[in-house]
């Protein structure tokens, strides 16, 4: 069991969809290289019910996640798919103001002192990032963007995250996890 973890790679996202009858499907995951870092803050809060003098009951609500994702460079397909940038005939990428941002999932991998760990956030959203720009100076270094993220529940199971780290008997599961976007798979009781 990993004692610490750190580092941030291989970003993927995949486009969600949800059909009319409320079932969810995810494109293919595409690779989001340039990952610098992902910092989320829990959403939700612990409200307590008072009786007799006392905190007598408490209850804590899970509205998923939110914070911020650095990308080195956000590639244009990431643009195209989820920010609904258009391309023009000369290769311009175009923003509209009609544009929808579409849901996703994002996907990552962290590493472990002994093992590491994928995991995927169901139901994100994100606003466009700012424009920045800096002059160069002695040394380049380089600017990067960030894009406000929130991961939710999702609309027809509530799941908001799941996280696997490599074990004797998920090896197929981690190292397919990009492959398509991973589902909670049951075990039935007996």
């Amino acid at each position: 069991m990993n004692k610490v973890k750190f580092g941030l790679s291989n970003c993927h996202y995949a486009v969600k969809t949800v059909s009319e009858d409320g079932g969810v499907s995810y494109a293919t995951p595409v690779a989001l290289p340039g990952a610098v870092n992902l910092s989320l803050d829990q959403e939700g809060e612990i409200t307590p019910f008072y009786a007799d003098n006392i905190v007598y009951y408490s209850s804590s609500n899970n509205n998923g996640y939110s914070g911020d994702l650095e990308i080195a460079d956000i590639p244009k397909s990431f643009y195209e798919d989820v920010l609904g940038y258009t391309e023009d005939s000369n290769g311009a990428l175009v923003e509209n103001s009609d544009a929808v941002i579409k849901p996703f999932a994002l996907m990552y991998e962290v590493k472990g002192d002994e093992k590491p760990r994928k995991a995927v956030l169901y139901n994100c959203m994100v606003t466009r990032p700012s424009v920045t720009a800096a002059t160069s100076e002695d040394t380049a270094t380089p600017q990067t963007d960030t894009l406000n993220i929130t991961a939710t529940p999702r609309e027809d199971n509530k799941n908001v995250k799941a996280v696997m780290e490599l074990s004797d008997t998920n090896s197929e599961a981690f190292n397919n996890f990009y492959k398509t976007v991973y589902e909670p798979v049951t075990t039935p009781s007996l």
